[in-house]
């Protein structure tokens, strides 16, 4: 890359100056002395250019040649507008960037709501599972008393169960006053 240097050196253009007194128009000699002058300038101005030195549109020395100086500052300003294009990407990037994060924290959240929701569903199932089995349970017992209440020996079973508790009934009757001196030990004892 050219190496650019802040300090100029200002050479003025010899054929920039009027030479003439005020007043005095051009003369054939100096015309030729114009012609000359412009001529050494254009020497000048190669054998500094074969040497790296250049003159820039006001006559001001310069390291590099004019037209690598525009180059290079076009080159500055696309640098610089780059550099910008990519601090405006960055922020994007940056809000992106924030945006899933608060996307994926709510998405963790909704994970944990919904495991939370599918392990409540899974007790819930035991939990009707068991009631479900201890219904089944009772359902068959009940089955069970309704089969033995169908059953034909009801009515035999009823009338000696009557009468088993009938002569239960007179047994105890008769019986109250025979039973403390059977069972004389405290605790034992019935009262009327």
């Amino acid at each position: 890359m050219p190496v650019t240097s802040n300090r100029t050196l200002f050479f003025p253009d010899p054929c920039s100056y009027d030479t003439s007194p005020p007043g005095c128009h051009y003369h054939p000699s100096e015309q030729n002395f114009s012609r000359e002058a412009r001529r050494e300038t254009a020497m000048a101005k190669d054998i500094l250019g074969e040497a790296g030195l250049h003159f820039d549109e006001l006559n001001k020395l310069r390291v590099l040649d004019p037209e690598v100086t525009q180059q290079t500052i076009e080159l500055k300003e696309e640098c610089k507008d780059f550099v910008d294009k990519i601090g405006q990407f960055q922020k994007i990037v940056g809000g992106l960037i924030e945006l899933v994060d608060q996307l994926a924290k709510e998405a963790e959240n909704e994970k944990m709501k919904a495991i939370g929701a599918r392990n409540l569903l899974k007790s819930i199932a035991k939990q009707r599972e068991a009631q479900q089995q201890q219904l089944q349970a009772l359902i068959a017992e009940k089955k069970m008393q309704l089969e033995r209440l169908r059953s034909p020996d009801l009515p035999r079973t009823l009338s000696s169960l009557f009468l088993e508790e009938a002569s239960l009934q007179t047994a105890v009757q008769c019986s109250c006053h025979t039973l403390p001196t059977l069972f004389p030990r405290k605790g034992l004892l019935f009262q009327d």
